[in-house]
């Protein structure tokens, strides 16, 4: 059974990159894209590797970002 894509911007985990949380950026052949919260280089992974991310993995994720920010790594 193939796995519906999220909408683009839904914070997802890839279970095969130890559990790392991604944007949801779209699908590129048989492969899903995701890239960083902060912004970053995108990377690809199998739909089957996807799972929506926790809330508490999400504000995790969200708290870096905002950190990175205060530092001046991110716009």
């Amino acid at each position: 059974m193939e796995s519906l894509p999220p909408t683009v911007g839904a914070l997802v985990v890839d279970t095969s990159r130890g559990d790392r949380v991604g944007e949801f950026r779209g699908v590129a052949g048989c492969y899903w894209s995701l890239r960083p919260v902060g912004g970053g280089r995108e990377w690809e992974v199998e739909p089957r590797h996807v799972r929506p991310a926790l809330v508490i993995e999400q504000l995790r994720a969200r708290i870096a970002r905002m950190n990175a920010r205060s530092r001046g790594e991110v716009l």
